[in-house]
Order: structure tokens, then sequence, then C-alpha cells
């Protein structure tokens, strides 16, 4: 392979709530990888966050592609890999997840394995853990997605409707993921598993036929956002928010990052969330607006 290959892979969003480690959405934000086949490794990065961003054999997306090769019984070529990175790192908007499928993505194309999306969403699935992120990442606007017994990702994808919309609003500070899974217990009651059944089943209704009746009870969850409050100061009032045209807010992954839906025309809720960082003494910016139609990207 000497032509050079491109990989595009959208942001992500997970949980949207109740729907801790099910759910994920693609967003607005991409990372792009430029790669060809190399006499040595050869690693640039452009764009957002290119601090965090290793340029060496450490390097999530190039570590990925070496454990797909290793996994085939195969070796990894060395490749001149360049990196133009949109999406922030540490806050919430699948930035590993995305570097998983990326390296996922190089490997297949690398090696000549020609793995369609499904493998390479079960691949990246494996190597994560956890189905949310990626399944967005790679199939593109809402998805829901678990692992079966037999190690395979079923996913399913949900169409948008056509009057809501999505922005991130994210607070100037970063949060482990690592750390944020930590503060979680380890059991939960029955109250409040059925609880979290009760709206994730009603969120993805909602969103899959458009049906206003069904917000912002949705966005309920008592699973992962309530333990996560003390570390993410003005978390607790964002999600009490009421407003005409705001559908509902909910912790983007393991956050800081606040995902925001609402009605078309009704961009003014946004600042509504931002005043609230605002006055709990963080900096914000909003940092997206809208749905990745499009997932995972090879040509």
């Amino acid at each position: 392979m000497s032509a050079v290959t491109r990989v595009r892979v959208p942001a992500s969003s997970a949980n949207l709530g109740p729907g801790f480690d099910t759910l994920g959405l693609a967003l607005n934000l991409y990372l792009e990888c430029r790669f060809e086949v190399s006499e040595s490794l050869q690693i640039t990065a452009t764009g957002r966050d290119v601090d965090s961003i290793p340029l060496d054999e450490t390097n999530l997306i190039w570590r990925t592609a070496v454990t797909v090769a290793r996994s085939q019984q195969r070796e990894m070529p060395p490749i001149r890999l360049e990196i133009s990175n949109d999406i922030p790192i540490g806050k919430g908007l699948g930035s590993s997840g995305t570097a998983l499928v990326a390296g996922v993505a190089i490997a297949s194309k690398a090696l000549h394995l020609d793995w369609d999306d499904h493998r390479i969403l079960d691949e990246a699935a494996r190597l994560e853990g956890h189905p949310d992120n990626v399944a967005a990442a790679v199939l593109g606007s809402i998805a829901t997605a678990t692992i079966g017994d037999d190690g395979v990702t079923r996913a399913v994808r949900i169409e948008m409707p056509k009057t809501f919309r999505v922005a991130v609003v994210c607070p100037d500070f970063v949060l482990p993921t690592n750390q944020m899974r930590s503060v979680l217990p380890d059991c939960y009651s029955r109250e409040d598993v059925v609880f979290n059944l009760q709206r994730a089943t009603l969120l993805v209704a909602g969103l899959a036929t458009g049906n206003h009746e069904a917000f912002p009870a949705a966005f309920e969850d008592r699973l992962h956002q309530p333990h996560r409050m003390a570390s993410v100061p003005g978390m607790e009032q964002i999600l009490k928010l009421r407003a005409p045209g705001l559908l509902g807010c909910a912790l983007s992954g393991a956050g800081p990052a606040i995902l925001v839906f609402y009605d078309e025309g009704s961009e003014h809720v946004l600042e509504l969330v931002r005043a609230e960082f605002t006055k709990a003494g963080k900096a914000n910016e909003i940092v997206v607006r809208g749905v990745a139609e499009k997932g995972l990207e090879i040509t």
C-alpha cells in the first residue's frame, strides 16, 4: 500500500443520561488521520490539545493498530501518520474511543484485512470494553449497543428527530475517565436499576419517534450522574434546568462536558447552561453543535 489513506472518525457522547454504557451519540467534531506505509514510524499532530497526543510508539492510535496486528498474527508495518484533531481530550467526548476506532481502521487497511464497519466496531468495542462511544463513532447519529456473550457487538443506529438539536458545553478543566469511574458504587438497589431502565427505554422511544412527551423525564438517571456531581461544579444545577425549548441535559461520557438537547430555534437555552458553569466559577465554551450523520469514513 503506497497511496495515502484518510480515516475520519467523529467524536461521541456516551450514556445520554440513563443509558449508562449503552447509548452513544456521534458529534460534529472529528479526528482525521492520513497515513501511508513508511520506512519508519513518523507521527505528526495538529489541531486541538496536541500537547496531549504522543508522537511516538505510545500514541494510542498506533498502539491500537499494533494490537490488532498481533491479534491477527501479523506485524504492523511502520507508517507515516498525520493526525488532525478537533476533539477536546479528557472532556468526555470520546477521544480515546475515536482513537481506538481510527487505530483499528488503520490496521485493517495497512494489513489488507478488508474489514467492514461492523468488524471494525467489534474489534474497537472489544478493546474499549464497552460499545457506546465506538458504536456511535462507527455508525454515526445515535447508537445503542451491547456486546453479546459470543463477544460480538450488536448495535442499532437511530436517526435524530428532524426538529431536535444537540450541542455540547464544555468547562475549562479535565477529568480522567478512570477517576470518574472510581466514584461509582459496586452495586445498586433494585429500585434504582428499575428507575434507570424505565428512563433509558423512554429515552430511546422518544429519540426514535421525536415524541416530546418523553422529555425531560427521559434524561433522569440514578446510576452514574449523582455520584459524579461533586467533581463537576455546576452540574447539579444544570441537570435541574427547565425552560421552554430545552429537552434536557446530561453529563457527556464521564464529563465534565454537558450534552444539551433542545428544540430547533431554541439555541438560547445553551446560555442557561453556560451561566450555571459561570456561577460555579468555571469558564466554558460551546465546543460543538450538531450530530454527525456519518460515522467512520475510510477513503
